[in-house]
């Protein structure tokens, strides 16, 4: 069989289906799209012939090839959701071969994606890349991964290969928090160890995140007619750019990079009375995560006394760990096949550290150590975002390796 098709065909029937997440929405699933992609899904497991599959309400579906033999049972996660930034939700791909000059993605729109503004498309001179028209995501974050891992269930039932279990579940709203991963049951979803499929280029491996969280700041001014105002009205947006500029400049995400962390404000509302903020927090090292939030106590107590008649609140949550920091001696196992899978596929590991987080930083909290290799795409998040084929089929590869090794 050309499994190579079979994996874009996958992709490109999964593009069709619109799922982008809602930040706003309280439900999980956030949207309707992502149970419609789930439900699809289910039926192809269905008829795959897999054991165990469940569709819960929330969207999460999981299902288990059963294995033919005594090795560790291994599982594969990926997320149903795409990132909404704006962009169309409907995704309409594209193969194109890059000759070195500027790709003309949508004609009507009269959009390109040049290699002076994208350097990194001179990687792959004269090699077929999917794009989006340039009016949406590519959503190759997470549907690339999403083909991969069915790509390689229908591989391993055609060609019968000696595997153990092979457990597979797909989760929506990991680009609002990884509100799916977090609400997984992994009675469900239980093998010995597990990988998620979410970054980037070529032979990026990751097995380290950021520790994350956020922080919820209300302000409550008093108002005043500005004719009386004069020691009275007490202006929540100023006590609220007072709060922003208690915070380095340099630590913010534009202005760090590798393993330095930060603190973000996201978000700013406000009005004549009220102000909100949200902040989110990043560090890869715990105790420096930890640092930062006490920080912001700290900015918080030092701003509500400079303006007592104020009502300041603050909360703050954690949103995902650093994955590293739960490795132990009995779930290496799996850097060490995700290592010599790449070995065999004779491809070069990018191991570095991750300026996010996947769902697989919350399964870590779980006790499921879940590391991280590529999709090979680039430019996650971008109307630019791109998927060179032959990337995308050394990820099938590493993928088939990994439950042969186990």
């Amino acid at each position: 069989m050309d499994y190579k098709q079979i994996q874009i065909d996958n992709f490109f029937r999964y593009l069709a289906v619109p799922s982008q997440s809602n930040a706003k929405a309280q439900s999980l699933p956030s949207t309707q799209g992502q149970y419609d992609l789930a439900l699809l899904l289910k039926k192809e497991l269905e008829d795959l012939g897999l054991s165990d599959i469940v569709l819960e309400d929330n969207a999460i579906l999981s299902g288990k090839l059963k294995g033919n033999t005594n090795k560790k049972s291994i599982g594969f996660c990926a997320h149903l959701d795409t990132v909404d930034v704006g962009l169309s939700e409907v995704i309409k791909p594209q193969i194109l071969k890059f000759e070195g000059k500027a790709l003309h993605l949508n004609k009507e729109k009269n959009i390109f994606c040049d290699p002076k503004e994208h350097p990194e498309l001179l990687k792959y001179l004269d090699e077929d890349i999917i794009f989006s028209d340039g009016t949406s995501v590519l959503g190759a974050d997470n549907k690339a991964a999403i083909a991969t891992i069915m790509t390689l269930l229908v591989y391993l039932v055609n060609e019968k290969c000696d595997h153990g279990d092979v457990y597979v579940c797909f989760v929506p709203d990991e680009e609002i928090g990884l509100r799916g991963s977090k609400a997984l049951d992994l009675k469900y979803f239980n093998p010995d160890f597990a990988f998620t499929i979410d970054c980037c280029e070529l032979g990026e491996f990751v097995f380290e995140t950021f520790n994350a969280g956020s922080a919820f700041i209300e302000i409550e001014g008093v108002s005043a007619h500005p004719m009386s105002a004069k020691g009275v009205l007490l202006n929540p947006t100023l006590i609220g750019l007072d709060l922003a500029n208690c915070f380095d400049r340099l630590q913010t995400p534009e202005n760090t990079q590798d393993d330095e962390g930060y603190i973000w404000v996201q978000e700013f509302h406000s009005n004549q009375i009220k102000a909100s903020m949200l902040l989110n927090i990043r560090d890869h090292n715990k105790e420096k995560y930890e640092k930062k939030k006490a920080y912001i106590r700290e900015v918080v107590d030092f701003i509500q006394k400079r303006y007592e008649k104020a009502k300041i609140s603050l909360r703050l949550e954690d949103t995902y760990s650093n994955l590293k920091d739960s490795i132990n001696e009995k779930n290496k196992i799996a850097l060490d096949i995700l290592k010599q899978a790449f070995k065999e596929c004779q491809i070069e590991p990018k191991i570095f550290p991750m300026r996010g987080g996947t769902d697989g930083s919350a399964l870590a909290l779980k006790g499921l150590f879940t590391p991280n290799f590529f999709t090979g795409a680039h430019n996650f998040h971008s109307a630019f975002e791109f998927l060179p084929l032959k990337s995308f089929y050394k990820s099938f590869e590493v993928t088939k390796t990994i439950a042969l090794l186990a």
